[in-house]
């Protein structure tokens, strides 16, 4: 009978695991902490980021208009007129493609509304979230053909009562960024913005934008900074970016250009997000890309919360899942050139041109980049010609930067068995290995790593979530079940850290009302977030990843699925710390002897953090975000031993110092 055999049966607790036979007496478990292994690496545990889910645009990126710029393939999506009590009025949309190529649409109004009223409204990313109290800061750019234009601003409740707002005047026949800012006297999570056209005239006008005041470090145009904050609370190790498929695009053209995501913000050009028509059952058709967060905004995040970046660039190959257009071999050089620029933008001297435009957005400083991936999820031969052009060009000019290769979307199958040997005797850096599994899985495969080559190339585990559907389906929930199976994988990452040596969930963010995938670790409305279970297992691990891997045993064994047990642990050198994660997956509580031999001396106290949940199913939701949290109190030991009764459907993390 499996261990973790997912049970039908409705009990009290809900759908829960199988029973095992749990052990008559308590098990012992020897930390030889005397006898440290490999160094954790303190990029082990960190974040990938992706444009999905509405995670930029509409999530991460303040911006609260959506289609600003008039440049989606409908240019008035989000944007609805209005004319009442006798006013008149138009909107045409111009182009001017022939001299800004990267901005090319603009509005031109013209009205009359001496009598009644012309107004124009946007609906924001399922409406405008709003907060009682909060400074609201607008601008436009535009100009005034026919002499002074007066409009005013406001913001709406749902209901249509106006909760702040402020008056504009443009003036000129030249194009500038007007500014206004207002407070709002309400919150609401499902305004809109409102313009409405003042008398009678003509304006011309684009990138109409708001923003929130309260923005992560309060930078103007910044971030959502309750949902970086979240980041911030993992002290992530690293930060890949700008995710895995959207790098590759649909087809080449939409393929993402780092290039085309830096300098000023109204000149990015807007592309189609590839998620936009991915599944049919989440149809996203307002889903674009405006790069108001681009490779400059994430170098800059990953510094804020002290990680490192890890920008992923196209290979010169679209979605193999999609078109899978590849540029011939002789024709690579534009793309070559732009992982060369990459690294120049992130880390060369002010006196080189993509040094220097890093220094004009507010960066002199380098970056520091030290990781590259090139590809994101390719396979077959394709990618293997491909990443060796790559990597001939990179290390000939910048051979301390470490690289990152794909494995595929896959941790086995025709695909993995290929790329696994043809890497490994190319002697890569790292290899991505992919794992969008079942519970069940990531159970049976917490001893992947204990056989690997230890001479082999280094391995990144890229993307993984336990998916207790099947892949891809709407079904799939961010429940205990998921969480618990997770955690007791990662103790067979942590227990291998010299082989896998940075690891990161995907996907990490989810609107609530724009998701195309699940699971994902953070999910928010326009208002609110909350991390996941899942959230708090990356949490428990990511706080305390220590600096060097300790052996624990049961017996002689490693401790990995018998009787429903996981563990792992490791020593923190800096605070003197021996740091203990046992996961629980059986129905049945399991006493624990921890013995901790060869430290001279232990302190009589300790701590314990526990997550748990009776009920596989449980989750963490907007309006009960802490259903599922850690919960710390006292351990004390005997001598150089802790005594513990382990939960059932459990994650127990246990911290003592020892010297």
């Amino acid at each position: 009978m499996s261990i973790y055999r997912y049970c039908k049966n409705l009990l009290a607790i809900g759908i829960a695991f199988a029973s095992v036979t749990a052990q008559a007496q308590t098990t012992v478990l020897t930390v030889k902490a005397d006898k440290p292994g490999a160094a954790i690496q303190p990029a082990m545990w960190g974040i990938f980021f992706e444009d999905i889910n509405f995670a930029a645009d509409g999530g991460i990126y303040a911006e609260l208009v959506k289609n600003r710029s008039f440049e989606f393939y409908e240019p008035m999506m989000g944007w609805k007129e209005q004319r009442d009590g006798g006013a008149t009025g138009r909107v045409l949309v111009l182009n001017q493609s022939a001299t800004m190529p990267s901005n090319p649409r603009y509005a031109h109004f013209v009205w009359d509304a001496s009598q009644g009223s012309y107004t124009l409204a946007n609906e924001g990313f399922r409406g405008i979230g709003i907060k009682k109290d909060m400074q609201y800061n607008f601008s436009l750019w535009a100009k005034a053909p026919e002499g002074d234009v007066k409009l005013k601003v406001e913001l709406l409740a749902a209901n249509g009562t106006p909760i702040g707002g402020t008056d504009v005047t443009i003036s000129g026949n030249d194009w500038k960024r007007h500014t206004a800012s207002f407070t709002a006297s309400a919150t609401e999570p499902k305004g809109k913005l409102l313009i409405t056209f003042q008398g009678k005239g003509t304006l011309d006008g684009d990138m109409i934008s708001l923003f929130p005041n309260d923005t992560w470090k309060n930078r103007p145009g910044g971030l959502r900074a309750d949902l970086i904050q979240l980041l911030a609370d993992l002290k992530p190790g690293f930060v890949r970016f700008p995710g895995g498929c959207i790098v590759e695009g649909h087809e080449l053209d939409t393929r993402y250009q780092w290039k085309k995501t830096v300098g000023n913000v109204e000149s990015r050009e807007l592309i189609v997000n590839r998620w936009n028509t991915e599944f049919k059952h989440r149809p996203a058709p307002d889903y674009y890309q405006s790069f108001g967060v681009g490779f400059f905004e994430y170098f800059q995040l990953a510094e804020d919360i002290g990680a490192e970046p890890l920008p992923i660039i196209n290979c010169g190959m679209a979605c193999q899942f999609n078109t899978s257009e590849v540029v011939p071999l002789d024709q690579l050089d534009p793309y070559l050139q732009d992982a060369l620029d990459l690294i120049e933008f992130a880390n060369g001297g002010t006196d080189t041109k993509w040094g220097k435009l890093r220094a004009d957005m507010g960066h002199p400083a380098p970056f520091n980049l030290k990781l590259l991936g090139v590809g994101n999820e390719q396979w077959g031969p394709q990618y293997v010609e491909r990443y060796i052009v790559f990597a001939s060009a990179i290390k000939a000019k910048y051979p301390a930067v470490k690289i990152v290769t794909s494995a595929g979307p896959s941790p086995d199958g025709p695909l993995f068995e290929y790329l696994n040997p043809v890497l490994r005797s190319l002697n890569v850096d790292f290899i991505d290995e992919h794992y969008y599994r079942s519970p069940e899985w990531f159970l049976k495969n917490a001893s992947r790593y204990d056989t690997y080559d230890r001479k082999g190339p280094k391995i990144f585990a890229g993307e993984y979530a336990a998916h207790t559907e099947k892949k891809v389906q709407p079904e799939n929930k961010n429940n205990w079940e998921s969480a618990l199976a997770e955690a007791a994988f990662m103790t067979g990452l942590e227990r291998n850290a010299d082989i896998v040596q940075m690891a990161s969930y995907a996907p990490l963010f989810a609107h609530v009302e724009g998701w195309q995938w699940t699971p994902d670790l953070i999910w928010f409305d326009n208002l609110r977030s909350f991390g996941t279970p899942n959230y708090y297992v990356q949490k428990l691990f990511s706080l305390n990843k220590g600096t060097n891997v300790l052996s624990i045993l049961a017996g002689n064994e490693t401790v990995a699925g018998k009787n429903g047990l996981y563990a792992s642990a490791v020593v923190d050198n800096n605070t003197k710390e021996v740091i203990i994660k046992v996961v629980n997956t059986s129905d049945k509580e399991q006493a624990v002897d921890i013995q901790i031999p060869g430290v001279k001396k232990a302190s009589a106290a300790g701590t314990i953090t526990v997550l748990k949940s009776t009920n596989l199913e449980s989750v963490n939701t907007l309006d009960n975000p802490f259903n599922i949290k850690p919960a710390e109190q006292a351990v004390s030991l005997k001598g150089k031993a802790i005594k513990s009764t382990l939960p059932p459907a459990s994650v127990t993390l246990i911290k003592v110092k020892a010297l």
